[in-house]
């Protein structure tokens, strides 16, 4: 999929005096059921995620606390995120290359996923990814 379908969504948002509230309805608010739920925290300083595509897995990536960055890649072009807004997400098709860095102290990443966890999905080498993208796999 080419990573124009990658796009920034804003979530509800809920304000009162006693804080605010956001909510995520899958597909309503995202374009996927959401079958999975993931979060990642205590990274360490200079530390990245991701460093891998999924074949058929969308995905709403989240900055709960804190800020990151999300660099996205379809094998003919990147484009880099900055998340900081824990009411709004990140959506990634299937078949975008990702690499999360940038962790803030404190941060935290949440993931709503359309699968439960198959290793089958997964493209973990780079160079690999380039050509199942060449192929159209």
């Amino acid at each position: 999929m080419p990573l124009s379908e990658c796009k920034m969504i804003d979530l509800p948002k809920i304000s009162n005096q006693q804080g605010n509230l956001t909510f995520i309805e899958g597909s309503n608010h995202i374009p996927f059921d959401i079958k999975r739920v993931y979060y990642l925290y205590d990274v360490p300083g200079g530390a990245a995620r991701g460093g891998h595509a999924h074949k058929q897995l969308h995905q709403l990536i989240i900055a709960i606390s804190g800020s990151f960055d999300i660099t996205l890649d379809d094998g003919q072009a990147q484009r880099t995120f900055h998340l900081n807004r824990s009411y709004s997400g990140l959506y990634v098709c299937p078949m975008i290359w990702r690499e999360l860095n940038n962790f803030s102290t404190g941060s935290v990443c949440m993931v709503l996923a359309s699968s439960v966890y198959r290793e089958e999905d997964y493209h973990r080498d780079y160079a690999q990814f380039l050509e199942a993208c060449r192929s159209g796999e």
